[in-house]
């Protein structure tokens, strides 16, 4: 049975989609100092190393790391073993058997500290010509691949756009396949890159019960409105529904609206068109801290939860904060299971002992 494992990792992303034959893993963000005992996110390499059954295995499938924010990256040169270098290839690292990354990971200027090695790593497969899709092919990459003395066509095979699905991946061989919505080329040929505006966002459909996952990594409602109002105009608007979603930027309203609003934020319309592609029984999902009903300038920012719980519950829907499950004293892994039935949030009591989940979601249509 496939799974979406959410790990609570403070305002930070790190999830772990688990198959039959096969795992991906989106982003990796690890606390520094795992013995502190007031930090209560998880031990994520001790976690994360039990949930692909480490030593017995020892690579992930895919590692997507959607940008190079620290938020996104932390401690992830010190996990994986990375081929760039022998530094990063000491015993008991977990190897990547593919890495995703955005073409901005590739063409960023000025990188620093672990953002800095990701991207000497992507540049170093996509040398080599293997074990690396990089996303969108805009002017930056052309430019920096000749300066490699290689030929976007020479690497075109390595390379998805917007728009397209994944190659190497099928609903009916591994029981998914990832539809890709961002980055766009242009955004990345922009002089100076925005890391959240260069993001890899895509829709994740499995073949069981056609449950559909929405990875958003940081959109703001900028990239959102673009996405939405290209996906219809293309006719895709399939590729925007939604099972699960993900939410942008640890429940940040600018994911939703350029303002915040006083009690609960309201978004532009193609953002709005967005939530209302969430089926019946949808989950929604905040990588976040807890979330108390303080205004505050950093997310996660409450008005745009209540915006959130507002559109799920027309839909039965439930919103979930990975810092609050199973309570804000002890948070663990929050899962997801994706049965015949659809997706349904493991219980509490589940928990370690995979013995009982939520009632599914009913299928519509």
């Amino acid at each position: 049975m496939p799974k979406i494992i959410f790990y609570p990792v403070g305002n930070a992303d790190t999830c772990l989609i688990t198959l039959e034959k096969r795992f991906m893993l989106c982003d990796y963000a690890a606390k520094l100092n795992p013995d502190d005992p007031d930090d209560r996110r998880i031990d994520l390499p001790e976690a994360l190393k039990e949930d692909i059954n480490y030593p017995l295995r020892d690579t992930i499938d895919v590692v997507a790391f959607t940008h190079l924010d620290d938020d996104h990256i932390c401690g992830a040169t010190g996990f994986f073993h990375l081929n760039h270098a022998e530094k990063y290839q000491s015993e008991g690292r977990v190897k990547i058997d593919e890495l995703w990354v955005p073409a901005a990971a590739i063409v960023e200027e000025g990188a620093e500290d672990e953002a800095r090695v990701i991207r000497q790593e992507a540049r170093h497969r996509l040398i080599e010509g293997k074990g690396i899709r990089v996303f969108s092919r805009p002017a930056h990459l052309k430019e920096w691949l000749e300066s490699q003395g290689l030929t976007l066509e020479s690497r075109l095979h390595l390379i998805t756009d917007a728009g397209q699905l994944v190659p190497g991946w099928s609903k009916d061989q591994d029981g998914v396949e990832f539809f890709i919505h961002s980055p766009f080329g242009e955004r990345d040929g922009d002089a100076v890159l925005d890391r959240n505006e260069c993001s890899l966002v895509f829709q994740a459909t499995f073949q069981a019960g056609g449950t559909q996952f929405l990875m958003a990594a940081d959109t703001t409602y900028y990239n959102w409105h673009k996405i939405v109002a290209i996906t219809r105009l293309h006719r895709n608007g399939e590729r925007l529904k939604w099972d699960v979603y993900k939410l942008p930027h640890h429940c940040s309203y600018l994911s939703l609206s350029p303002e915040k609003g006083e009690s609960e934020t309201k978004p532009i319309a193609n953002v709005q068109w967005l939530l209302d592609q969430g089926k019946s029984r949808a989950i929604v999902i905040s990588t976040s801290k807890p979330i108390d009903d303080i205004d505050q300038d950093q997310p996660p920012h409450f008005q745009s939860k209540n915006c959130y719980k507002t559109n799920l519950k027309p839909k039965s829907g439930k919103f979930m904060v990975t810092m609050e499950h199973p309570n804000r004293v002890s948070p663990t892994r929050l899962t997801v299971n994706v049965t015949l039935a659809g997706a349904s949030l493991e219980t509490a009591a589940a928990i370690g002992s995979g013995a009982l989940v939520s009632a599914p979601a009913p299928r519509v249509g």
